[in-house]
């Protein structure tokens, strides 16, 4: 009979384990991967909050490609099957006082073409806190593109010429982020604040799954908070031939 007893708490404590990492924000179901989420009441709005949760997935500044760009977000339930098409959000990033990294810039976007078994996944994602600064150099790292396992950012920045996976957006911290990504075959752009031209372009994707889910992602000393996420899935279009080189420029 005790046993019994046990075995019906184990089960009920399961269950409300289970519980807790699913938030609900409107008609969306999101399941949390080693962030802690909830959803408040924030700027008049309900909002999906989230931070990176330390103790599930620890971060060492002395190992920052092996404990950044993990496996930290809130996954949208009910969609396994994204390949091609738009994943638009809309985003806020702040950094926690006090930091626990002090190089930390408010980092934050998306993951998409998640495995199901989060073995990869590709990911945009902003640095906001660079995006309007006074030296350019810092403004080209506030826009980042990386495929997990093999190919996080640093990484990227040391076999790729500068800026393939990298580049500047206008974007700031303490405010509203509109940001669009449309994902076509190996390809995929980035829109800021619904600006008719992209502020970042992927030529080139690296990950070898072609289609899972869609996450809202954060990383270390970052507070975020979304809105309005939509997904659109489109079949695949074939790019437009590219016009050939005209000669004297």
């Amino acid at each position: 009979m005790k046993q019994i007893f046990a075995l019906g708490i184990l089960l009920c404590s399961m269950q409300f384990s289970i519980a807790q990492k699913q938030v609900v924000l409107g008609k969306q179901v999101f399941e949390l991967h080693n962030v802690i989420g909830s959803v408040i009441k924030f700027q008049g709005e309900n909002v999906l909050k989230i931070e990176r949760d330390l103790q599930s997935l620890p971060f060492d500044a002395n190992r920052l490609e092996a404990t950044v760009d993990e496996k930290h977000y809130a996954k949208l339930v009910g969609l396994d099957d994204f390949e091609n098409g738009t994943i638009e959000v809309k985003m806020y990033s702040q950094i926690q006082d006090p930091s626990p990294f002090p190089a930390a810039a408010g980092f934050i976007g998306l993951y998409y073409r998640i495995a199901p078994n989060d073995s990869a996944f590709e990911s945009i994602y902003l640095r906001p806190k660079v995006g309007r600064a006074t030296n350019q150099m810092f403004r080209n790292h506030a826009v980042q593109y990386f495929s997990y396992p093999n190919f996080k950012f640093e990484t990227l920045r040391k076999n790729y010429p500068p800026g393939s996976y990298e580049g500047s957006a206008p974007v700031a911290l303490k405010e509203w982020i509109t940001m669009r990504i449309e994902v076509n075959g190996e390809t995929a752009e980035m829109f800021i604040n619904n600006m008719k031209y992209s502020s970042f372009i992927v030529d080139k994707m690296l990950g070898n799954v072609k289609k899972g889910g869609v996450g809202l992602y954060v990383d270390i000393a970052t507070i975020g908070y979304f809105k309005d996420l939509k997904v659109i899935k489109r079949a695949f279009k074939a790019p437009k031939k590219k016009e050939e080189k005209q000669d004297g420029i």
